[in-house]
């Protein structure tokens, strides 16, 4: 708590002051390190959505394509950088042991932070984004240039802003000039995007999946990498049919053998190209009883070598109704259904 008073982020609330609304604080350690967790849960029900579109990571980090050198930029403690008025920190108060304290700005848990940060991002850097090298992620920052010349004067344009705002950034965080880096749950370069090895051992540690919501939360994680993943949804099929609402809890043959192939398909799974929309792009389509999905690939140089990879997989499970068309009919609503997802990669890409 004094480091988070320290650096103006809460603040202790005096004894004569009303306590509306508060939200228990519990205090966990991990690795020696401790985390907080509260449930601000009373607040997010009286509050109204904010409909603002929160960027695709897939589509965003294509825009670095090409890069040599690539840098990160991370928002101090996220959220709590974008400062709310004095009469809404009564909303956001805590209580610690005995003492109550209010936060100062926007915290993690409360509805609508995510997508009224990204609009207050998006608003500080509106030249950059139009000119298309500039990736905001809520409170993450990406940029790549192909020489260091160009990387220095966007790295100055970058700073310049935090300055003009007076924001703070992580320096645990932020990476400069780097050829490759994590950003994002990924490994992302100028020529591929491939998973977080960190991220994806959490994945092979967890045990036997005990009860819905540990299922619910597996497929929510193997989800984030989907696009890395051959067949995710037809392979997943038993374990999505099995989050029904009325489904009993019972781990069959074929939910093991679903949960062991997301398992261990994602650590070998390969890096993504990132798109070059100069060059022909290749589909394939593949069609099951109970499943559809795509490869969409690309032949690049790599060190001068030519090599065909994935760009990104798409699958999805065929409709009841669909299990009624023959053969022909089905291979075209699988194109079709590709083609709509692939809508972000159509201009000015030409497909074999």
């Amino acid at each position: 708590m004094k480091e988070l008073s320290d650096l103006g982020v809460i603040r202790e609330v005096g004894h004569n002051k009303e306590l509306e609304i508060t939200a228990p604080v519990i205090v966990e350690y991990n690795h020696s390190k401790s985390i907080m967790v509260w449930d601000f849960g009373s607040l997010t029900t009286y509050t109204v959505p904010e409909r603002y579109p929160i960027p695709k990571i897939q589509i965003a980090l294509t825009q670095i394509s090409q890069a040599v050198y690539i840098s990160v930029k991370n928002a101090l403690k996220g959220f709590t950088q974008n400062l709310v008025t004095p009469r809404e920190r009564k909303y956001l108060r805590i209580i610690v042991y005995c003492w109550v304290y209010e936060y100062l700005g926007i915290t993690f848990g409360i509805k609508n932070a995510p997508s009224h940060f990204q609009r207050m991002m998006n608003r500080i850097f509106p030249e950059e984004l139009s000119e298309g090298w500039l990736i905001i992620y809520i409170h993450d920052v990406i940029f790549g240039s192909k020489t260091w010349e160009e990387h220095i004067y966007r790295l100055s344009r970058v700073l310049s802003k935090f300055q003009s705002i007076k924001m703070k950034i992580s320096s645990k965080k932020c990476h400069f000039g780097f050829k490759g880096v994590n950003a994002l749950g990924h490994v992302v370069s100028g020529l591929s995007i491939g998973h977080d090895k960190n991220k994806v051992a959490a994945l092979l540690l967890k045990t036997m999946l005990q009860n819905k919501k540990e299922i619910q939360s597996f497929l929510g994680f193997a989800g984030y990498y989907r696009q890395q993943i051959k067949h995710f949804r037809s392979m997943g099929r038993p374990l999505y049919m099995f989050c029904d609402k009325d489904t009993v809890f019972e781990m069959t043959v074929d939910r093991v053998k679903s949960c062991e192939y997301l398992r261990q398909a994602l650590p070998t799974a390969p890096p993504l190209l990132i798109p070059d929309f100069k060059l022909l792009f290749k589909l394939y389509i593949d069609v099951s009883g109970y499943g559809m999905g795509a490869a969409l690939h690309q032949v690049q140089l790599i060190n001068n070598q030519p090599v065909e990879g994935p760009i990104c997989f798409i699958s999805r499970q065929i409709e009841p109704i669909e299990s009624r068309y023959g053969a022909s009919q089905i291979k075209f609503y699988a194109f079709s259904g590709t083609w709509k997802s692939l809508i972000n990669f159509w201009r000015d890409v030409f497909f074999n």
